[in-house]
């Protein structure tokens, strides 16, 4: 990867949800090029899933449409996804993909999506920053909107 300070910087905002949890779930995300000003913003939805895998899912959605390595300005309200990242989720490789709890390993919960979060940040020079959520936020907020829009098309089918 070249050096952080030659690579194009973009901004990234994501946000998950579900009605129920588990149930049915929405992510959404917000890309911004601030050089530029080009901005693109995706959604997405699923039948049955959980806030957790929604969060993770913005994240991975909007990481996998850069073209080329970048540097990453992460913003979410998901402590789940921060300390994922910062925390966890080094020890959760060192341990083979597993975490302990209590005396015993058990597998890591979104497995796939940590794993390719994983092979993503790889690429990229990530900076994490924690949003409050449902707090103003204009674009935190719009990609709330998005997210329940996109899982809204599954309340009440079966």
């Amino acid at each position: 990867m070249p050096p952080a300070n030659s690579l194009p910087e973009v901004e990234l905002y994501t946000d998950g949800g579900c009605s129920g949890n588990p149930g049915p779930g929405g992510w959404a995300f917000i890309l911004r090029h601030p050089a530029t000003g080009k901005e693109m913003e995706s959604s997405g939805g699923e039948r049955e899933t959980t806030n957790n895998r929604m969060e993770l899912t913005a994240v991975v959605r909007g990481l996998e449409v850069l073209k080329k390595p970048s540097q990453v300005k992460l913003m979410t309200d998901s402590v789940y996804v921060g300390k994922g990242l910062s925390e966890w989720m080094p020890k959760w490789k060192a341990n083979g993909w597993r975490r302990r709890e209590g005396t015993s390993w058990k597998e890591v919960k979104n497995e796939d999506l940590w794993r390719r979060l994983d092979e993503l940040i790889r690429e990229h020079k990530l900076t994490y920053i924690r949003v409050a959520g449902h707090s103003g936020h204009p674009e935190n907020d719009r990609c709330d909107v998005l997210a329940v829009a996109a899982y809204q098309q599954f309340l009440g089918r079966k």
